[in-house]
């Protein structure tokens, strides 16, 4: 009688363990399933409720982007491919791109940006974010002035063996904090990318996973950049509280879509 009761028991204890795994299942096949049907560059019905904007949609670049210092989006350079806003890749290096970086035509200070990407064999560009313009005589580029999500090709391209730590690999805030871990996918697959700002506290995400946080204006955060390759730009310590979110021209071909952002400015 013992011995059928405890039978039984783990018969019922391994029917529900199989009916969990396959309701967990379930949920994930349901899950992807929901993401599929949201087509690209589109808003979720969740997403609208939350109040996602769309920086992209698919087709005009130019109604949320225009280059950096200049009022026009760039006329060469860059062109929707597929559905992706793509950067042309120049042939000629780092020093080679005919569009030049791009910024979105509003500031945001607190907020939380997704998009996807994939890169061309050894390709290399980032997302920027606070970031400021300096143009003119005296002007400079905009990655001396705003800290940077890196684009890379981690297999190929030299930079992802070069800083401290992996600090110059996909995710990492560039130069300063590797992230970790490190999970990008290689060359010419999309990559999802998200970066949360929020009162100084900012965080980043790699396909699904959270790879580095950090904090602006510390005190630790000061001593960073001051043993970095960027103390020697004025400016650089103090980002600023408002800024333009921007997309970096490297000289090779990147593509971008799925550009979305939720304001959370009060």
């Amino acid at each position: 009688m013992k011995l059928n009761t405890t039978l039984t028991l783990v018969i019922g204890f391994g029917l529900l363990i199989g009916s969990c795994q396959s309701s967990d299942k379930k949920d994930k096949e349901m899950a992807q399933q929901s993401k599929e049907d949201v087509p690209v560059n589109t808003l979720s019905k969740v997403e609208k409720e939350e109040g996602w904007k769309l920086l992209f949609d698919g087709k005009t670049p130019s109604d949320q982007w225009r280059g950096y210092c200049d009022q026009a989006f760039p006329d060469s350079g860059w062109v929707v491919a597929d559905g992706a806003l793509k950067v042309q890749g120049s042939g000629a290096g780092e020093a080679g791109g005919a569009g030049g970086d791009i910024v979105t035509k509003k500031k945001y200070s607190d907020f939380e940006l997704k998009l996807e990407w994939k890169v061309s064999k050894g390709g290399n560009s980032g997302i920027f974010y606070l970031a400021e313009e300096q143009c003119g005589e005296n002007g400079q580029a905009i990655w001396k002035s705003a800290p940077e999500m890196q684009i890379l090709d981690n297999e190929n391209h030299p930079d992802a063996r070069l800083g401290e730590n992996g600090n110059r690999q996909a995710g990492s805030l560039y130069d300063l904090v590797p992230a970790q871990p490190q999970n990008a996918n290689p060359h010419g697959e999309w990559n999802s990318a998200r970066i949360l700002v929020y009162d100084g506290t900012v965080v980043h995400y790699q396909n699904g996973e959270k790879v580095l946080e950090y904090h602006l204006w510390t005190e630790d955060w000061k001593e960073m950049v001051k043993n970095s390759k960027f103390a020697e730009y004025d400016g650089f310590a103090d980002v600023a509280k408002e800024g333009y979110i921007g997309l970096q021209d490297h000289g090779n071909d990147v593509w971008f879509r799925n550009i979305k952002i939720k304001d959370m400015t009060n």
